[in-house]
């Protein structure tokens, strides 16, 4: 069964989750062939009943010791801008849509994603174009992401991030 997992992290992102289960976006994930919804929604009010996106067999939940499953199982990843959700889905491999939260004031999380995107890692948008993007994205121009290299992780951050 075809998966995208969606993750907000620690932190509260209630309009992304109102976004991916909104029956627009529920109905570009279907069409794309994706069959279960999973999201993770942090510290958010918002706990979307399995109900509320009847296109998907959703589930929902808040915390997990470990989301490191959630994401091996995805065939798709959508998160937040957090550079530990975005390091951990492109290190283990998924293609990974990052949804920034232009509600974020002094963004640095745009640009992380934005660095991450012009070397070709991941796609990215917001909630107001999230569904437009998942009609439209091609999964196949990513390009892998080398893990295990915390010195040159830590030089693109500060280069994405202005310190360099």
């Amino acid at each position: 069964m075809k998966t995208v997992f969606v993750t907000v992290g620690t932190t509260s992102f209630d309009e992304l989750i109102e976004s991916v289960t909104c029956s627009e976006a529920a109905q570009a994930l279907k069409a794309r062939g994706y069959e279960r919804l999973v999201v993770q929604v942090g510290r958010g009010s918002l706990v979307p009943a399995a109900d509320s996106c009847p296109q998907l067999r959703l589930e929902a939940f808040r915390f997990k010791d470990s989301i490191a499953e959630d994401i091996r199982q995805a065939d798709l990843v959508i998160s937040h801008a957090g550079a530990g959700s975005c390091l951990e889905t492109l290190g283990a491999g998924k293609p990974l849509l990052v949804v920034v939260n232009d509600k974020l004031m002094d963004n640095h999380q745009l640009e992380l994603a934005r660095q991450l995107h012009r070397d070709g890692h991941l796609l990215y948008c917001t909630c107001s174009t999230l569904t437009e993007t998942l009609r439209t994205m091609d999964l196949s121009v990513l390009l892998p992401f080398e893990p295990g290299q915390p010195k040159k992780f830590a030089n693109f951050l500060d280069r994405a991030l202005g310190f360099q």
